[in-house]
C-alpha cells in the first residue's frame, strides 16, 4: 500500500505542482465551456486525457517513442493555445455530435503530448524491467486522474458561481477565461528555448 501512495502521490503533485502549471491550465481551458450537467462529458475528456499520458509514459518507458525535450516543452502550450482558440470560436454555439468525437479525439492526442513532456522524469524514478514498471505506471496514472478531477471540479464550481451569482453568460465565462488562458500560455511558446537555438 506504502508503493501505491508513493506513485499516487507523485501523479497527483504531477498535476497540481505550481510551477509546472501548464497541466492546469489545459484543464482549465478543457473544463471552461462544461457546466455540472455535462459531468460525464468532462469526466470522459479527463479519463481520455489521462489515457493519452499513461500511453506516452508507457511507449516511452518500453523505449517505443522519444522526442527532444524542447521540442515536448513548445507542443504543450501549443496545446493549450488551441484548446483556448477552440474556445473563443466556439463560445455560445451547440455542440454537435461530430465536433464532440473529434474533441474526444484530441484530447487524446493531447494526452500524449503532455505525457511526452513527463516521460524522461518518469524514467529516471523508475528502475528495473518494463513489466515491474506496470503497477508503478498505473498508481502514477490514477493520481494524475484524481489532481485533474480536483482541478476540473474547482473550474466547475467557480464557473457556477461566476454565471449565478455575478450573472456573467456561460458564453462570457469562456470567452474571458479563454482569453485569459491565452494570455498566459502565449508568453510560454514565445519564450520558448527552441526559438534561440
Amino acid at each position: 500500500m506504502s508503493q501505491f501512495w508513493i506513485y499516487f502521490q507523485i501523479g497527483l503533485q504531477h498535476v497540481l505542482d505550481i510551477k509546472a502549471y501548464d497541466h492546469v491550465l489545459f484543464l482549465i481551458a478543457l473544463a471552461i465551456p462544461f457546466s455540472f450537467k455535462d459531468w460525464k462529458r468532462i469526466v470522459l475528456l479527463v479519463t481520455l486525457f489521462t489515457v493519452g499520458h499513461t500511453m506516452a509514459l508507457l511507449l516511452s518507458v518500453m523505449g517505443i517513442i522519444t522526442i527532444k525535450v524542447n521540442v515536448v516543452e513548445l507542443l504543450i502550450p501549443i496545446t493549450i493555445l488551441i484548446t483556448a482558440f477552440f474556445n473563443l470560436f466556439t463560445a455560445g454555439k451547440s455542440n454537435k455530435k461530430e465536433s464532440i468525437n473529434l474533441i474526444f479525439f484530441v484530447t487524446l492526442f493531447f494526452g500524449i503530448i503532455h505525457g511526452l513532456g513527463f516521460s524522461n522524469y518518469f524514467k529516471s524514478i523508475l528502475g528495473g524491467s518494463t513489466a515491474s514498471k506496470l503497477l508503478p505506471l498505473s498508481e502514477f496514472a490514477l493520481g494524475i486522474e484524481a489532481a485533474q478531477i480536483i482541478v476540473v471540479f474547482i473550474v466547475l464550481i467557480l464557473s457556477y458561481i461566476v454565471q449565478t451569482v455575478f450573472r456573467f453568460s456561460k458564453r462570457d465565462w469562456t470567452l474571458v477565461m479563454s482569453a485569459f488562458v491565452i494570455g498566459v500560455v502565449l508568453p510560454m511558446i514565445i519564450e520558448n528555448e527552441i526559438w534561440t537555438r
